[in-house]
Protein backbone atom coordinates (compact mmCIF):
# COMPACT_ATOMS: atom_id res chain seq x y z
CA UNK A 1 0.00 0.00 0.00
CA UNK A 2 0.91 3.61 -0.46
CA UNK A 3 2.07 5.59 2.80
CA UNK A 4 3.07 8.89 3.93
CA UNK A 5 6.31 8.12 5.88
CA UNK A 6 8.17 11.10 8.30
CA UNK A 7 11.88 11.05 7.13
CA UNK A 8 12.94 13.04 9.84
CA UNK A 9 14.19 15.75 7.70
CA UNK A 10 11.19 18.29 8.26
CA UNK A 11 10.25 16.79 5.06
CA UNK A 12 7.59 13.44 4.05
CA UNK A 13 7.75 10.63 1.57
CA UNK A 14 5.44 8.38 -0.35
CA UNK A 15 6.12 5.06 0.09
CA UNK A 16 5.40 1.47 -0.17
CA UNK A 17 4.47 -0.50 2.78
CA UNK A 18 3.06 -3.35 4.04
CA UNK A 19 -0.54 -3.29 4.14
CA UNK A 20 -1.58 -3.76 8.06
CA UNK A 21 -2.55 -7.37 9.60
CA UNK A 22 -4.30 -7.95 12.78
CA UNK A 23 -1.96 -8.32 15.96
CA UNK A 24 -4.45 -8.10 18.63
CA UNK A 25 -8.21 -9.48 19.31
CA UNK A 26 -9.39 -5.97 19.72
CA UNK A 27 -7.96 -4.61 16.21
CA UNK A 28 -9.56 -2.99 13.51
CA UNK A 29 -8.10 -2.80 9.64
CA UNK A 30 -9.34 -0.16 8.24
CA UNK A 31 -9.52 0.91 4.56
CA UNK A 32 -9.38 4.77 4.32
CA UNK A 33 -11.39 6.79 2.23
CA UNK A 34 -10.49 10.28 2.55
CA UNK A 35 -8.00 11.73 5.44
CA UNK A 36 -6.55 14.96 6.40
CA UNK A 37 -2.82 16.89 7.38
CA UNK A 38 -3.33 18.33 11.34
CA UNK A 39 -1.07 21.59 12.57
CA UNK A 40 0.59 18.21 15.25
CA UNK A 41 1.91 16.94 11.85
CA UNK A 42 3.06 19.80 10.94
CA UNK A 43 5.05 19.86 14.72
CA UNK A 44 6.12 16.52 13.88
CA UNK A 45 8.11 17.71 11.07
CA UNK A 46 9.19 20.60 12.54
CA UNK A 47 10.74 18.17 14.96
CA UNK A 48 8.89 19.31 18.18
CA UNK A 49 7.23 15.76 18.90
CA UNK A 50 10.58 13.01 19.82
CA UNK A 51 8.07 10.60 20.26
CA UNK A 52 7.32 10.65 16.31
CA UNK A 53 10.28 8.78 15.33
CA UNK A 54 11.54 8.68 11.56
CA UNK A 55 10.09 6.35 9.47
CA UNK A 56 6.59 6.52 11.29
CA UNK A 57 3.65 6.58 8.76
CA UNK A 58 1.85 10.31 9.78
CA UNK A 59 -2.10 10.95 10.08
CA UNK A 60 -4.49 11.11 13.28
CA UNK A 61 -7.57 10.96 11.44
CA UNK A 62 -10.05 9.40 8.65
CA UNK A 63 -13.76 7.83 7.31
CA UNK A 64 -12.56 4.37 6.23
CA UNK A 65 -14.60 0.90 5.33
CA UNK A 66 -13.78 -1.77 8.02
CA UNK A 67 -11.55 -4.46 6.05
CA UNK A 68 -10.96 -7.05 8.92
CA UNK A 69 -12.25 -7.26 12.67
CA UNK A 70 -10.25 -8.95 15.56
CA UNK A 71 -12.20 -11.81 17.81
CA UNK A 72 -13.25 -9.08 20.35
CA UNK A 73 -14.35 -6.15 18.55
CA UNK A 74 -18.15 -7.24 18.36
CA UNK A 75 -19.53 -3.49 18.01
CA UNK A 76 -18.83 -3.14 14.14
CA UNK A 77 -18.89 -5.25 11.03
CA UNK A 78 -16.96 -5.55 8.48
CA UNK A 79 -17.84 -3.21 5.29
CA UNK A 80 -19.27 -0.65 8.27
CA UNK A 81 -18.08 2.72 7.51
CA UNK A 82 -16.34 4.36 10.72
CA UNK A 83 -14.96 7.59 11.65
CA UNK A 84 -11.60 7.24 13.33
CA UNK A 85 -10.86 8.69 16.73
CA UNK A 86 -7.59 10.33 16.63
CA UNK A 87 -7.16 9.10 20.39
CA UNK A 88 -7.43 5.27 20.67
CA UNK A 89 -8.76 4.47 24.15
CA UNK A 90 -8.71 0.81 25.76
CA UNK A 91 -12.13 1.94 27.77
CA UNK A 92 -10.56 0.31 30.78
CA UNK A 93 -7.43 1.78 32.44
CA UNK A 94 -7.50 3.94 34.93
CA UNK A 95 -7.68 7.09 32.84
CA UNK A 96 -10.24 5.92 30.59
CA UNK A 97 -12.52 5.66 33.53
CA UNK A 98 -12.00 8.76 34.12
CA UNK A 99 -13.16 10.14 31.18
CA UNK A 100 -9.32 11.25 30.01
CA UNK A 101 -8.25 8.86 27.21
CA UNK A 102 -5.94 10.92 25.75
CA UNK A 103 -3.97 9.64 29.01
CA UNK A 104 -5.16 6.13 28.25
CA UNK A 105 -1.95 3.62 29.35
CA UNK A 106 -2.22 2.03 26.14
CA UNK A 107 -3.51 4.71 23.89
CA UNK A 108 -3.50 7.89 23.82
CA UNK A 109 -2.64 10.01 20.69
CA UNK A 110 -0.70 6.86 19.18
CA UNK A 111 -1.91 6.72 15.69
CA UNK A 112 1.05 8.77 13.60
CA UNK A 113 2.91 9.37 16.66
CA UNK A 114 4.05 6.35 18.37
CA UNK A 115 2.53 3.79 15.82
CA UNK A 116 1.75 3.79 12.32
CA UNK A 117 -1.19 6.27 10.97
CA UNK A 118 -4.14 7.21 8.47
CA UNK A 119 -2.43 8.93 5.79
CA UNK A 120 -2.04 5.58 4.08
CA UNK A 121 -4.39 3.33 2.10
CA UNK A 122 -5.26 1.34 5.50
CA UNK A 123 -4.60 1.71 8.82
CA UNK A 124 -4.37 -0.70 11.64
CA UNK A 125 -6.44 0.67 14.49
CA UNK A 126 -6.10 -1.20 18.21
CA UNK A 127 -8.54 -1.03 20.50
CA UNK A 128 -11.23 -0.94 18.00
CA UNK A 129 -14.27 -1.00 20.20
CA UNK A 130 -13.70 2.13 21.88
CA UNK A 131 -11.68 3.90 18.82
CA UNK A 132 -14.20 3.67 16.01
CA UNK A 133 -17.41 5.57 15.07
CA UNK A 134 -19.97 4.13 12.94
CA UNK A 135 -20.82 7.08 10.35
CA UNK A 136 -24.17 8.37 9.89
CA UNK A 137 -24.60 8.74 6.37
CA UNK A 138 -26.51 11.68 6.62
CA UNK A 139 -22.87 13.34 7.37
CA UNK A 140 -20.50 14.07 4.36
CA UNK A 141 -17.90 11.93 4.45
CA UNK A 142 -15.14 14.83 3.91
CA UNK A 143 -17.13 16.68 6.17
CA UNK A 144 -16.61 13.94 9.10
CA UNK A 145 -12.77 13.82 8.51
CA UNK A 146 -13.01 16.98 10.97
CA UNK A 147 -15.21 15.07 13.88
CA UNK A 148 -11.68 12.75 14.15
CA UNK A 149 -9.78 16.12 15.70
CA UNK A 150 -10.51 19.07 14.89
CA UNK A 151 -14.47 19.28 15.87
CA UNK A 152 -13.71 17.94 19.41
CA UNK A 153 -10.43 19.61 19.90
CA UNK A 154 -12.26 22.89 19.51
CA UNK A 155 -15.53 21.51 21.78
CA UNK A 156 -13.38 20.08 24.65
CA UNK A 157 -10.19 21.88 25.01
CA UNK A 158 -11.87 25.13 24.13
CA UNK A 159 -15.33 25.03 24.90
CA UNK A 160 -15.70 23.22 27.83
CA UNK A 161 -12.34 23.64 28.67
CA UNK A 162 -12.78 27.75 28.88
CA UNK A 163 -16.31 26.74 30.97
CA UNK A 164 -18.28 28.95 28.45
CA UNK A 165 -22.02 30.16 30.31
CA UNK A 166 -24.56 32.42 28.92
CA UNK A 167 -23.34 36.16 28.63
CA UNK A 168 -19.68 35.43 28.75
CA UNK A 169 -17.69 37.70 27.27
CA UNK A 170 -14.58 35.69 24.95
CA UNK A 171 -11.76 36.39 23.28
CA UNK A 172 -10.07 34.07 20.61
CA UNK A 173 -6.70 33.87 20.34
CA UNK A 174 -5.96 31.66 16.75
CA UNK A 175 -8.39 32.27 13.72
CA UNK A 176 -6.85 28.57 12.17
CA UNK A 177 -9.58 25.93 12.16
CA UNK A 178 -9.56 25.01 15.49
CA UNK A 179 -10.47 28.76 16.31
CA UNK A 180 -13.22 29.63 13.39
CA UNK A 181 -15.22 26.41 14.76
CA UNK A 182 -14.87 27.28 18.79
CA UNK A 183 -16.39 30.64 17.07
CA UNK A 184 -19.06 28.53 15.69
CA UNK A 185 -19.93 26.60 18.58
CA UNK A 186 -19.59 29.52 21.30
CA UNK A 187 -22.10 31.51 19.19
CA UNK A 188 -24.32 28.89 18.48
CA UNK A 189 -24.25 26.94 21.70
CA UNK A 190 -23.61 29.31 24.30
CA UNK A 191 -24.67 32.80 23.64
CA UNK A 192 -21.90 34.79 24.61
CA UNK A 193 -22.82 38.55 24.91
CA UNK A 194 -18.92 39.39 22.87
CA UNK A 195 -16.64 37.45 20.93
CA UNK A 196 -13.53 39.21 20.04
CA UNK A 197 -10.89 37.19 17.64
CA UNK A 198 -7.39 37.77 17.37
CA UNK A 199 -5.44 36.54 14.11
CA UNK A 200 -2.72 37.83 11.43
CA UNK A 201 -4.33 38.04 8.59
CA UNK A 202 -7.26 39.66 7.33
CA UNK A 203 -8.50 37.15 5.10
CA UNK A 204 -9.10 34.84 8.10
CA UNK A 205 -10.06 37.92 10.58
CA UNK A 206 -12.62 38.60 7.92
CA UNK A 207 -13.69 35.19 8.06
CA UNK A 208 -14.02 35.13 11.68
CA UNK A 209 -16.30 38.98 11.44
CA UNK A 210 -18.50 37.10 8.97
CA UNK A 211 -19.48 34.49 11.30
CA UNK A 212 -20.20 36.70 13.80
CA UNK A 213 -17.10 38.16 15.64
CA UNK A 214 -18.13 41.20 17.19
CA UNK A 215 -14.61 42.78 17.04
CA UNK A 216 -11.32 41.30 15.23
CA UNK A 217 -8.14 42.07 15.94
CA UNK A 218 -4.48 41.90 13.90
CA UNK A 219 -1.08 40.84 15.70
CA UNK A 220 0.27 42.42 12.68
CA UNK A 221 -0.99 45.71 14.15
CA UNK A 222 1.43 45.36 17.09
CA UNK A 223 0.94 42.71 20.34
CA UNK A 224 0.67 46.01 22.39
CA UNK A 225 -2.13 47.56 20.06
CA UNK A 226 -3.89 44.27 20.22
CA UNK A 227 -3.86 44.18 24.08
CA UNK A 228 -4.86 47.70 24.63
CA UNK A 229 -7.72 47.49 21.70
CA UNK A 230 -9.22 44.04 22.82
CA UNK A 231 -8.85 45.03 26.27
CA UNK A 232 -10.90 48.67 25.56
CA UNK A 233 -13.92 46.90 24.18
CA UNK A 234 -14.30 45.27 27.87
CA UNK A 235 -13.87 48.60 29.48
CA UNK A 236 -10.76 47.58 31.02
CA UNK A 237 -11.88 44.24 32.58
CA UNK A 238 -10.94 41.95 30.50
CA UNK A 239 -12.18 38.59 29.27
CA UNK A 240 -14.30 36.01 30.89
CA UNK A 241 -13.12 33.31 28.76
CA UNK A 242 -9.50 33.13 26.83
CA UNK A 243 -9.48 30.64 24.55
CA UNK A 244 -5.62 30.06 23.21
CA UNK A 245 -5.68 28.35 20.26
CA UNK A 246 -2.07 28.71 18.49
CA UNK A 247 0.81 27.81 20.99
CA UNK A 248 3.54 30.15 21.04
CA UNK A 249 5.05 32.57 23.56
CA UNK A 250 3.26 35.53 21.95
CA UNK A 251 0.30 34.24 22.02
CA UNK A 252 0.56 33.17 25.19
CA UNK A 253 1.71 36.58 26.52
CA UNK A 254 -1.61 37.98 24.98
CA UNK A 255 -3.88 35.58 26.63
CA UNK A 256 -2.83 36.35 29.95
CA UNK A 257 -2.74 40.08 29.32
CA UNK A 258 -6.75 39.74 27.90
CA UNK A 259 -7.95 37.90 30.88
CA UNK A 260 -10.37 38.99 33.72
CA UNK A 261 -10.47 39.18 36.74
CA UNK A 262 -12.20 35.58 37.48
CA UNK A 263 -11.73 34.26 34.22
CA UNK A 264 -10.52 31.64 32.34
CA UNK A 265 -7.48 30.96 29.75
CA UNK A 266 -8.06 27.95 27.90
CA UNK A 267 -5.00 27.02 26.43
CA UNK A 268 -4.53 24.60 23.65
CA UNK A 269 -1.89 25.31 21.50
CA UNK A 270 0.85 22.75 20.85
CA UNK A 271 4.10 24.50 22.52
CA UNK A 272 7.43 24.17 21.19
CA UNK A 273 8.97 26.35 23.29
CA UNK A 274 9.10 27.48 27.07
CA UNK A 275 6.86 30.32 28.04
CA UNK A 276 6.58 32.76 30.54
CA UNK A 277 3.78 32.74 33.02
CA UNK A 278 2.98 36.16 34.77
CA UNK A 279 1.69 34.95 38.19
CA UNK A 280 3.13 38.78 39.65
CA UNK A 281 0.28 39.90 37.73
CA UNK A 282 -1.86 36.97 37.67
CA UNK A 283 -1.47 35.64 41.36
CA UNK A 284 -4.11 38.22 43.04
CA UNK A 285 -6.62 38.16 39.95
CA UNK A 286 -8.63 34.56 40.76
CA UNK A 287 -8.18 33.31 37.30
CA UNK A 288 -8.27 29.82 36.32
CA UNK A 289 -5.32 28.19 33.46
CA UNK A 290 -6.40 25.48 32.07
CA UNK A 291 -4.44 22.98 29.29
CA UNK A 292 -6.01 19.39 28.12
CA UNK A 293 -5.07 17.28 25.35
CA UNK A 294 -8.20 15.63 23.38
CA UNK A 295 -10.05 13.01 24.71
CA UNK A 296 -12.45 12.62 22.15
CA UNK A 297 -15.30 11.74 24.60
CA UNK A 298 -17.58 14.27 22.93
CA UNK A 299 -17.58 12.57 19.66
CA UNK A 300 -20.61 10.77 19.69
CA UNK A 301 -22.55 14.07 21.04
CA UNK A 302 -20.92 16.41 18.33
CA UNK A 303 -21.94 13.77 15.32
CA UNK A 304 -25.56 14.24 16.68
CA UNK A 305 -25.13 17.93 17.01
CA UNK A 306 -23.65 17.44 13.44
CA UNK A 307 -27.08 15.64 12.54
CA UNK A 308 -29.58 18.08 14.08
CA UNK A 309 -27.74 21.37 12.68
CA UNK A 310 -26.69 22.38 16.08
CA UNK A 311 -23.10 22.76 14.32
CA UNK A 312 -22.06 22.80 10.92
CA UNK A 313 -18.80 22.13 10.28
CA UNK A 314 -18.31 22.28 6.46
CA UNK A 315 -17.16 25.48 6.44
CA UNK A 316 -13.83 24.17 7.37
CA UNK A 317 -12.95 22.05 4.66
CA UNK A 318 -11.16 24.02 2.00
CA UNK A 319 -9.63 22.06 -0.12
CA UNK A 320 -9.55 18.68 -1.54
CA UNK A 321 -6.50 16.64 -2.84
CA UNK A 322 -6.20 13.59 -4.16
CA UNK A 323 -3.76 11.06 -2.45
CA UNK A 324 -0.99 11.53 -4.99
CA UNK A 325 -0.96 14.86 -4.94
CA UNK A 326 0.23 14.68 -1.25
CA UNK A 327 3.18 16.98 -1.40
CA UNK A 328 0.87 19.70 -2.54
CA UNK A 329 -1.50 18.80 0.10
CA UNK A 330 1.01 19.59 2.47
CA UNK A 331 2.49 22.66 0.85
CA UNK A 332 -1.30 24.22 0.65
CA UNK A 333 -2.44 23.25 4.76
CA UNK A 334 1.63 24.65 5.89
CA UNK A 335 1.12 28.29 3.89
CA UNK A 336 -2.56 28.22 4.27
CA UNK A 337 -2.47 31.94 4.29
CA UNK A 338 -1.37 31.91 1.10
CA UNK A 339 -3.39 29.13 -0.27
CA UNK A 340 -6.58 30.04 2.34
CA UNK A 341 -6.20 26.99 3.19
CA UNK A 342 -8.46 25.68 6.58
CA UNK A 343 -8.75 21.75 6.23
CA UNK A 344 -7.42 19.99 3.03
CA UNK A 345 -9.08 16.46 2.37
CA UNK A 346 -6.80 13.77 0.68
CA UNK A 347 -8.98 11.10 -0.85
CA UNK A 348 -7.57 7.57 -1.73
CA UNK A 349 -6.63 6.73 -5.55
CA UNK A 350 -9.89 3.65 -5.27
CA UNK A 351 -12.47 6.65 -4.33
CA UNK A 352 -11.77 8.93 -6.74
CA UNK A 353 -11.65 5.85 -9.59
CA UNK A 354 -14.76 4.77 -8.81
CA UNK A 355 -16.28 8.22 -8.87
CA UNK A 356 -17.16 8.84 -5.18
CA UNK A 357 -14.80 11.85 -4.39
Amino acid sequence: MKAVIYTGDSKIAVEDRPKPVISEPTDAIVRVLHTTICGTDLHILQGHVPSCTPGRILGHEGVGLIEALGAAVTNFSVGQKVLISCITSCGTCHYCRRKMPSQCESGGWILGNTIDGTQAEYVRIPHAPFSLHALPESIDQKVAVTLSDTVPTSYECGILNGNIQPGSTVAIIGTGPIGLMILQMARNLFGPSMTVVVGRGSPRLETAKSMGADHTFSVLDGQDSVMSSALAVTKERGFDVVIEAVGTAESFEIAQALVGAGGTIASLGVFGESCELHLEKLWNRNICLRTRLIDAVSTPDLLKMVEAGGIDPHFLVSHSFAFDDIHNAYEAFEASSKHGALKVVVTMPELITNGFS
